[in-house]
């Protein structure tokens, strides 16, 4: 800490705006570091391990290991308060990396029975950096810190088939309990914003997710002849074509927005057979539980009566996917107002809704919780045609990642300063 010890909000701003960029060399360093070595999900040990180093050597107390990769990193400060946490996630994708940089990744590992590329495409190695450098800001003000800190650092936010989302597993493992926060902070980095722009909205700032499977069973027969069997490929296309319905014309658009999109279907093996079965997949995507349930309920009533009329069935199956992520509305206008105290009200706004999805939201169901979105679009680039999250070609602004360690390191010393 420098001798004078910052008091007012206004001083422990200017304080932690110089001391994240005293350090911004250094969580640019980390994020290339973990940017030219990625790794899948439930496979972060690399990167666990950098992390685990680095709490350590600031004096927190670290737990690794937590929901398989995840570490947990707990700063008590030195006088009583409250407790709140921060979530990085750690996880990179199975992409193979086309940006022209001196730390491209030319990681290839396992996947679905093959090699791939691995990238961060997604922005979750300047996550990992950021908060490692609100890391070293809080321990620095630890003395003043009026209350504990708990930092995630989160396996598996990308979904791992089969296996529980890195949230989820994070949660059994205990590491919303002991110390328990009474709130959590997240954020993403987007290419949709400009650089050091920073987006959110109180209430759904993302949608839920959910895979749905329909099989349509009909009669196998040849082609020339359908009157003899019954034909699933046509009962597919109109299940399909009426499944759009259930958004245009069935859920109210004014209320909150949702997207039901089947993309793919499986049926058949010659072009003179109709075949027994048709299999196809999508997704749907709400802000709202109640509506996300509603259009489940009418998804199955439209497939299976469809399926009826033509003489076939129609069988749903919903892998239950992360819910919506919702900022609770009181702590986000407090956050909202934090925010611009932080970082300059100049660069806060509010985000449209977001039909991506987040297992922050699973940690904002233990907790009230808040996300949100730092843009890291260079200046001379427009955002409506940066590539996006998850494209070979993604890329970040890296002087962006200062406002994110100013955004979250500000929000936990205001948060437990105000008690």
């Amino acid at each position: 800490m420098d001798a004078l010890t910052p008091q007012t909000s206004s001083e422990i701003s200017e304080w932690i705006s110089a001391a994240a960029l005293r350090i911004e060399a250094k969580v640019i360093a980390w994020r290339r570091d973990i940017h030219e070595n990625p790794e899948l999900s439930y496979h972060e040990t690399r990167t666990a391990a950098l992390v685990a180093k680095h709490l350590v050597a600031l004096g927190y107390e670290v737990k690794t290991g937590v929901g398989d990769t995840g570490v947990v990193g707990v700063l008590k400060g030195g006088k009583p308060g409250g407790v709140v946490a921060l979530r990085a996630d750690m996880d990179a994708l199975p992409v193979e990396e086309r940006v022209d940089l001196p730390f491209a990744s030319k990681v290839k590992a396992p996947w679905q029975g093959g090699m791939t590329g691995v990238m961060h495409a997604c922005g979750h190695d300047a996550h990992v950096a950021i908060l490692m450098g609100v890391a070293e800001i809080l321990a620095e003000y630890r003395a003043e810190l009026p209350g504990t800190v708990k930092l995630l650092f989160q396996p598996n936010e990308e979904g791992h088939e089969g296996r529980l989302s890195g949230a989820q597993a994070m949660i059994n493992d205990g590491a919303m309990t002991n110390p328990a926060p009474s709130a959590i902070f997240g954020l993403h980095v987007t290419s949709a914003i400009a650089s050091g722009v920073i987006a959110l909205r109180p209430g759904g700032l993302m949608a839920s997710a959910d895979r749905l499977r329909i099989n349509v069973n009909g009669r196998q027969t040849h082609a020339s002849m359908p009157w003899r069997g019954i034909d699933p490929v046509v009962t597919s296309a109109q299940i399909i074509l009426a499944l759009q319905t259930i958004i245009t014309r069935q859920i109210d658009s004014t209320v909150t927005p949702a997207v039901l999109s089947i993309s793919t279907i499986h049926g058949g093996k010659r072009s003179n057979i109709l075949p027994d079965d048709v299999v196809m997949e999508g997704t749907l995507r709400a802000h709202d539980e109640g509506v996300r349930a509603d259009i489940k309920r009418r998804v199955l009533k439209t497939a299976t009566a469809i399926a009826e009329a033509g003489g076939a069935t129609a069988t749903l199956d919903v892998g239950e996917g992360v819910p919506v992520t919702y900022n609770d509305p009181a702590l986000t206008q407090w956050g909202t107002q934090s925010l611009g105290h932080g970082v300059g009200a100049e660069r806060v706004t509010e985000s449209r809704p977001v039909m991506g999805a987040e297992d922050f939201s699973l940690l904002a169901k233990v907790v009230p919780g808040m996300f949100f979105f730092l843009g890291i679009t260079p200046p001379d680039e427009n955002p409506r045609e940066a590539p996006a999250n998850h494209s070979p070609l993604f890329h970040i602004h890296e002087p962006a990642l200062k406002y994110g360690v100013r955004s979250l390191a500000y929000l936990a010393i205001d948060y437990l300063r105000r008690g």
